[in-house]
């Protein structure tokens, strides 16, 4: 096809009507109708390293800075945030709060501790418990990396906004394997 040149109306003319334009066409049919076939829908995008970030973010989360895993076995664990007397948490380490809940993460990875916790805390504080107990064990079966879970829950708990305070208990509760956590009433 060549490059035909439209002829072009004068401006002052008005645009030719609808009887004009079916006499220019002559005797056209028009085409039967015809359904058009759905497409199938495209899949979601995905981007290609999400999965592995996603990962990695939750490792990293998960990590310990380097001072973080000097405690031993038998190492107690305390913290408080400075608004809290030192005299109260004596008290909570001693176990003079009632405990109303507790939670058993034996036996459990770092990441499904972390989660159970998690979970754990969601529910002790809609339930607006004030003391709650956490066990997490001595880690006298870690090998030589020493109680995982012990310096993992010491982090997550410092890390809580909603925790005012944690101790190991006494012996008769657990001892250096567990810790009383003190929470907020929101």
């Amino acid at each position: 096809m060549g490059n035909a040149a439209v002829p072009r109306l004068p401006r002052d003319l008005p645009p030719p009507d609808d009887a004009s334009f079916r006499d220019a066409v002559g005797d056209v049919k028009p085409l039967p109708p015809q359904a058009a076939l759905p497409r199938p829908p495209r899949p979601r995008p995905i981007a290609a390293f999400r999965r592995a970030d996603e990962r990695a973010a939750l490792e990293e989360s998960l990590e310990l800075g380097p001072g973080e895993w000097l405690i031993e076995t038998g190492d107690e664990l305390l913290f408080r945030r400075a608004q809290l007397s030192t005299r109260l948490l004596e008290r909570l380490r001693r176990g003079e709060f009632a405990v109303e809940d507790e939670i058993d993460l034996h036996g459990l990875t770092a990441l499904e501790a972390r989660a159970a916790l998690r979970e754990f805390l969601n529910q002790a504080l809609a339930r607006r418990l004030a003391c709650v107990r956490v066990v997490h064990g001595k880690g006298l079966r870690s090998g030589p990396r020493g109680p995982v879970l012990k310096h993992a829950v010491n982090v997550w708990l410092r890390k809580v906004a909603a925790v005012l305070a944690f101790a190991s208990a006494p012996r008769r509760d657990g001892g250096t394997g567990a810790v009383y956590v003190l929470l907020t009433r929101r």
